[in-house]
């Protein structure tokens, strides 16, 4: 019509198509449900205590606790390259770095040679006994560790004493407790890494196997060829959820096995132990809080930074 102007809604379209799409796919949905209150319940509605990184909390006044701005901060990055909060960055880092690393190199290697096994009933027996630790409480682990490392009578120092060896008090010397805790870690986790590495070897088409195997392939060249390239996406997207997680390290790892051990915090502290002490034994929430906005921050600036270079270098494989 002449003098006037017709306009489209670019709304319509999208909100039918999602309607479409919710009428044909609508289980899927309901079975989000549970996550979004999980993360509604436990990630969105506590954000309103980040309030408490800038205030020197009293438990009497509550939210009407003084407020003190970026003082909380400045005294867990006072002193520079030996304020608290390098040095549990630092820990944190550098645990998480060993755990990714290690874990997923011996998970690779693990499920490959599983995959070249013949043997079917070798292969299930194993897959149960590497992953029975996964499912062994944080808190037995510790028993154990306790029992073999301590001083009097330790299974480690009774077989260095009947070896006519010296004991070694472990619990007094930190520099041996990155490998420990690395070693344990690495072993409750291997079980579990196998089964989604070596499920992502099945899923390989074996006419590719078949191809290179008429064509005089051995099984190193097959593996070096084949199956590590082809893993390659599952590997970087694990690594990648992994790095967004690096500044949470395994608080039930350490604590059950650490503890309050004074003696070993300076190589086995890392932010979320730091974070329960200022909550439950020194009872400053100001600090907790303030440690705990730190790590949500780096962390998610972090996966941002990560995902930006693997977007450039192989962008199939981004997260977003």
């Amino acid at each position: 019509m002449k003098g006037k102007t017709i306009t489209y809604s670019s709304q319509r379209p999208i909100k039918k198509k999602w309607f479409l799409d919710f009428r044909r796919h609508k289980t899927y949905y309901f079975m989000l449900i549970p996550m979004v209150v999980f993360f509604l319940l436990f990630a969105y509605l506590p954000m309103p205590g980040l309030y408490y990184a800038f205030v020197n909390y009293d438990f009497m006044q509550g939210l009407r606790s003084p407020f003190v701005g970026f003082k909380n901060f400045e005294f867990l990055f006072r002193g520079g390259a030996d304020s608290i909060i390098w040095r549990l960055t630092r820990n944190t880092i550098l645990y998480n770095v060993a755990f990714i690393a290690l874990g997923n190199l011996c998970q690779i290697a693990v499920a490959v040679l599983l995959k070249e096994i013949q043997r079917k009933y070798f292969v299930k027996v194993s897959q149960t006994l590497m992953l029975m630790p996964y499912f062994v409480s944080m808190v037995i682990v510790g028993v154990i560790t306790y029992n073999l490392f301590n001083y009097n009578y330790g299974t480690v120092n009774n077989f260095l004493v009947s070896m006519g060896l010296e004991k070694y008090d472990f619990y007094q010397n930190p520099g041996v407790w990155p490998v420990i805790i690395v070693i344990i870690n690495v072993w409750k986790g291997l079980g579990y890494g196998v089964v989604v590495y070596l499920a992502a070897i099945l899923g390989i088409d074996e006419s590719i196997y078949e191809a290179a195997y008429v064509d005089g392939a051995s099984n190193w060249k097959r593996i070096k060829y084949i199956t590590l390239p082809l893993l390659k996406p599952t590997v970087i997207m694990l690594v990648l959820l992994s790095l967004g997680g690096i500044l949470k390290g395994s608080f039930d790892l350490f604590y059950q096995i650490i503890g309050n051990n004074g003696l070993l915090l300076n190589a086995t502290d890392i932010i979320d132990t730091y974070v329960y002490r200022s909550l439950a034994v020194n009872f400053n929430m100001g600090l907790g809080s303030a440690a705990g906005m730190y790590q949500s921050i780096f962390g998610f600036v972090l996966i941002l930074v990560v995902n930006t270079v693997v977007k450039k270098l192989s962008p199939d494989n981004a997260l977003f």
